[in-house]
């Protein structure tokens, strides 16, 4: 199986590299010269959007919780619905007319530099805890397949990401993830009969989980599923990266069909992970770390090639999502805050190389944030959770309502993280805090409004809509 992988991680090098060759301009790095048709804008799509958290993390959210982890994908399948007919062709036409590469030049165009670059510095450091889960999700996979150690395997999918996305930025990407996108969906495809057949069936697996919730759409609860997609929805139409690769499109139709596509595959993929991790639970229910039910899964349920072959998928997965986050940092890092703050005159051949220069460190930066993480849900929720709170109205907002001013931009971003920050990190004796319209709990950290339950994100997304639509009076 390492064999295997080495192999298949040196094609996708070796790929990225060739289409490298073509990259000349920092147009063709961040923006792919804009000539992505509605084919290449859906593999990019969705190769970006099925990675750690719609695979290892989703697979581990349905060992723990049955039916309803399908939410965390479905959310951002949603999400994409909007992107292809609301957010993205508004965007585009936009990026178009003023020649913007990513999506802090919107916030810099729309609002102004300080607000843009407020947001660019926020997302480097979520975007960093994204990355480092991707890096997370490869590792989990090698060492329970191939008993590689963590830190070998978070090397190793950096590695791989960072030399084929430095060469050619989202022009080798686009065409890598061609490779990648066949690879996960026949991947997870053929692994899934295998998995079923091992457990007796959809009824072996009801039979062996006593348990009505775990087989309920809503069963982890109102509060987790609000707050998946009160969370989710909005990252997947307001998402740098997603944002930048709507930019590259060569025109509407393919923002259209491309990017809802990428969503209609995404809400009928949340199944099969969901089901593999219920799988998973009925035949080993003592797992001591749910990340690795999908590698323990493949080890124990399936032959050998199919194995083989469901592991190169969920390689490609996690590789390909992270190239997304080293394109995002890039550009927030050279294009949003170098250039717009300290180097407004540089020429178009130096960009390109500092971009490549930055893409490489952030790969090594990665690592390290990898170390200290505990699991791939957690990391991506530290980035999910800033870039919803801070970018959601905003954006919105802006794209819409003519009155939306840089003031109102900044207080919603800044009071919204600052709720969310109070809500997650906040404590007393007591547990509760006495909010008049509302109790906070602050063991669970969620708050209480007597007929529901929400959590700190959750209200910190509410809190910066509100604080956005009062700066308009």
């Amino acid at each position: 199986m390492l064999a295997v992988i080495i192999i298949y991680a040196l094609i996708l090098i070796f790929i990225g590299a060739f289409i490298g060759r073509r990259v000349k301009t920092a147009s063709d790095f961040f923006v792919a010269g804009r000539k992505l048709n509605s084919g290449l804008l859906f593999t990019t799509l969705i190769a970006a959007n099925l990675g750690a958290g719609s695979t290892v993390g989703v697979t581990a959210l349905a060992y723990k919780f049955g039916l309803s982890a399908w939410w965390w994908i479905g959310s951002a399948g949603i999400g994409s619905i909007i992107l292809a007919y609301i957010i993205g062709p508004k965007i585009w036409k936009i990026s178009q007319e003023h020649n913007l590469f990513t999506l802090s030049d919107y916030l810099d165009f729309r609002y102004s530099k300080i607000f843009s670059g407020l947001l660019s510095l926020m997302m480097a450091v979520g975007t960093l805890a994204l990355f480092s889960g991707q890096l997370l999700g490869i590792a989990w996979i090698l060492e329970a397949v191939a008993d590689v150690p963590k830190f070998y395997g978070i090397i190793c999918g950096a590695v791989v990401t960072t030399l084929y996305f430095t060469a050619g930025g989202l022009l080798s990407s686009a065409f890598v993830n061609i490779i990648e996108v066949a690879i996960i969906i026949l991947g997870f495809i053929v692994a899934l009969p295998f998995v079923l057949k091992y457990s007796g069936g959809w009824s072996g697996i009801s039979s062996s989980i006593n348990n009505e919730s775990y087989f309920d759409f809503f069963g982890m609860g109102s509060t987790a599923i609000i707050g998946y997609i009160v969370m989710l929805v909005p990252s997947f139409f307001i998402s740098p990266g997603l944002i930048g690769k709507v930019f590259a499109a060569k025109d509407e139709r393919s923002i259209k069909i491309g990017t809802a596509l990428n969503g209609l595959v995404q809400l009928i993929f949340a199944v099969i992970p969901v089901i593999i991790g219920m799988a998973a639970f009925a035949n080993f229910p003592d797992l001591k770390n749910p990340d690795t039910a999908l590698p323990i899964a493949m080890k124990n349920m399936m032959p050998f090639y199919v194995a083989l072959l469901a592991l190169a998928g969920i390689f490609a997965a996690e590789v390909s999502t992270a190239d997304t986050v080293l394109y995002m940092l890039a550009g927030a890092l050279t294009n949003d805050i170098y250039k717009r703050f300290f180097n407004p005159n540089i020429s178009d051949e130096k960009l390109l190389k500092y971009s490549r220069v930055i893409s490489f460190s952030c790969g090594i930066i990665g690592v390290l944030f990898a170390l200290k993480l505990e699991n791939i849900i957690s990391a991506l929720t530290i980035f999910y959770s800033l870039m919803s709170v801070s970018l959601a109205a905003p954006l919105i907002f802006g794209l819409f309502v003519k009155r939306a001013s840089n003031f109102g931009a900044i207080l919603s971003a800044v009071l919204g993280v600052a709720l969310t920050l109070f809500i997650t990190f906040y404590t007393n004796e007591t547990g509760n805090l006495n909010l008049y319209i509302c109790t906070l709990d602050t063991v669970k950290h969620v708050v209480n409004f007597g007929f529901v339950n929400l959590n700190a994100t959750t209200c910190g997304i509410i809190f910066s809509f509100f604080v956005m639509l009062l700066s308009l009076i």
